[in-house]
């Protein structure tokens, strides 16, 4: 069984050549190999927030205060991919309830006096993924949230989007990121690739389907996450998103009706699948704290299993064509995928690259899900074919 090793997020860092950056109220200077973690906004695509600081403010001046109206319980998402380094609560002293998530190259960020948290010590974290909740635990005098941009524990001038931040000032997210998805999207029983994009003004499924034309979909917002799945049994894949904070599956069907189910805690993550082969696909989620997976029936019933290590993302897929979809964890760490059979027994592949997302598909029709990633750096996905050969496609936004 694999046993976690310390937290190393060099694998999600994306740097910045310039070495040379002037933050705020002095300049900070990196050494070309610790590049800065391509830092965004700690906010939903588009959101407007006011950033204040005061030569007083502990523990530096270059912490930021983030406010806007009525705050209290705003989603708070990760500023640039990395492993949450811990998950604390003060009670009501100091940072309160505050995460420190680590970029690598000694690099970190701190978000502090949360009223929630959405992520556990230890799991990897995408940009743009919810991590907690705006509130005024700890020392706070009113909602906001404290944020620090840090090397080596050392508080630094703030930067978003590759530019210094001004204080004092208010600021536009521009943490966007494209998310990969595949799906079958016109029913020819073979994998298609797409992307979910969080836009200011609404999220959009971009679905590529086999001729190469674009097909877009507008659901959902850039504070949520992206599911796929055939939820009527039609034959093709439709879409949905998870609500994180209320832990809640909203599904649009074929007809562009809606559906709502809940199911899991704030901290876990969503799957999907058809878990019982009757052709229509159900949820799920994987909690990273356990790593356990609780799978709801059509019924509403439930079944727990069990995989991987926290810092795993979760995976499905129908592993030897039984028609019924099976569980699995990609380590990007190691990169290596760890599938489940239903006999209980494990199957390891070595498969994937730094940075890179994995995603699933059946990409020759075989019945039989094949694996794959996508690169956020070049937006590149990368298809592995059972033969072992792979084909790649360039479909979505570089980040």
């Amino acid at each position: 069984m694999r046993t976690a090793a310390p937290a190393v997020a060099a694998t999600w860092v994306l740097a910045i050549a310039s070495a040379a950056l002037i933050c705020g109220p002095a300049s900070a200077r990196l050494a070309p190999d610790r590049g800065l973690p391509g830092y965004q906004l700690p906010f939903p695509c588009g959101q407007t927030w006011t950033g204040d600081t005061r030569d007083s403010h502990s523990p530096s001046r270059y912490a930021i205060d983030f406010n806007r109206e009525d705050d209290y319980g705003d989603l708070v998402v990760a500023s640039s991919p990395g492993v949450v380094a811990s998950v604390t609560n003060l009670g009501n002293t100091s940072y309160g309830r505050f995460i420190v998530i680590d970029h690598g190259h000694g690099h970190s960020s701190l978000h502090a006096h949360l009223s929630r948290f959405l992520v556990v010590a230890g799991q990897t974290v995408d940009l743009g993924q919810p991590i907690g909740l705006v509130g005024d635990s700890g020392g706070a005098e009113g909602a906001h949230l404290h944020y620090e941009q840090r090397l080596d524990k050392v508080d630094q001038p703030a930067v978003f989007d590759g530019a210094p931040f001004r204080y004092n000032t208010s600021i536009a997210s521009s943490n966007c990121p494209a998310v990969p998805l595949a799906g079958d999207w016109n029913g020819d029983r073979r994998g298609d690739v797409g992307v979910f994009k969080r836009n200011a003004g609404g999220a959009v499924f971009a679905l590529r389907m086999p001729d190469g034309d674009r097909h877009v979909i507008k659901f959902g917002t850039a504070a949520e996450v992206p599911v796929v799945g055939d939820w009527d049994g039609r034959g093709q894949a439709d879409v949905g998103v998870w609500r994180q904070p209320v832990h809640r599956f909203v599904l649009r069907h074929g007809d562009g009706s809606t559906s709502s189910i809940g199911l899991g805690g704030v901290t876990a993550l969503p799957v999907t699948g058809d878990w019982d082969g009757d052709g229509r696909t159900e949820v799920g989620v994987w909690r990273p704290d356990s790593s356990t997976f609780v799978l709801r029936d059509q019924s509403g019933g439930r079944t727990w299993r069990q995989l991987g290590i926290t810092r795993d993302l979760p995976v499905t897929g129908d592993w030897d064509g039984d028609a019924r979809t099976d569980i699995g964890v990609y380590d990007p760490v190691r990169h290596s995928w760890d599938l489940q059979l239903p006999d209980g027994s494990t199957v390891t592949h070595a498969f994937g690259g730094a940075g890179d997302l994995p995603v699933t598909g059946d990409w020759n029709g075989n019945g039989i899900t094949d694996l794959g990633v996508w690169s956020p750096a070049t937006a590149t996905f990368t298809m592995r074919y059972p033969s072992g050969h792979t084909v790649r496609l360039v479909f979505g936004q570089r980040r």
